[in-house]
């Protein structure tokens, strides 16, 4: 039997972050290059679609796509989207049979409990580009940020980095949202006027 991972409480957060984010802010810059919060938001909604879609095994056109093949926008809506998303998300995830066998996100197939950890670790530092991006509190639980180092940890050694740019030196006793968010190749210490 494979442990489920309950997403609740991360999925709560970002949903927070996200209604709490003034449409004033939707061009402000964010820890990601390429994305502006907009995009950053419109990611969000894609990706938690996609990993419900992966949960279920419903596999076709939502988990076969890379999440590079366009700059993802939101639409009108999209609050609403979002919190409809996360909570889907939430649900397709908490069935013990989403975390058994194969599924597919992103156009690559891989196990699910993978897939599961991944869902989870994009909600956990995704949720820190968006509080990071519009100037909010952002404290995930710490089964969450357990996952996502967990996640990373291996690859700092010079593993597959999949997305994510090479490690950020922290100190050894930094918090650990830092330490996750080093390992996903950002800096801890971003603010929107570094950008």
């Amino acid at each position: 039997m494979t442990e489920t991972i309950d997403f609740a409480t991360q999925a709560r957060l970002v949903s927070q972050l996200a209604a709490r984010t003034a449409d004033e802010q939707l061009e402000a810059p964010t820890p990601c290059e390429a994305y502006a919060v907009r995009h950053l938001l419109g990611h969000l909604v894609g990706l938690t679609a996609a990993f419900q879609a992966a949960a279920r095994k419903d596999l076709g056109p939502m988990t076969n796509v890379s999440p590079d093949a366009s700059v993802p926008d939101v639409e009108s809506g999209w609050r609403t989207e979002l919190d409809r998303n996360l909570v889907g998300m939430t649900e397709a995830w908490h069935a013990p049979e989403a975390w058994e066998g194969e599924t597919q996100a992103g156009g690559v197939d891989l196990p699910a409990a993978i897939a599961g950890r991944i869902a989870l670790n994009e909600l956990v530092l995704h949720g820190w580009d968006l509080a990071r991006a519009t100037g909010q509190e952002y404290a995930p639980d710490a089964a969450s940020l357990g996952v996502s180092y967990a996640l990373l940890a291996p690859s700092a050694e010079g593993g597959d980095r999949g997305p994510f740019g090479p490690p950020v030196a922290v100190a050894a006793d930094a918090p650990l949202l830092d330490q996750v968010v080093a390992l996903s190749g950002r800096r801890p210490d971003w603010t929107p006027s570094a950008s």
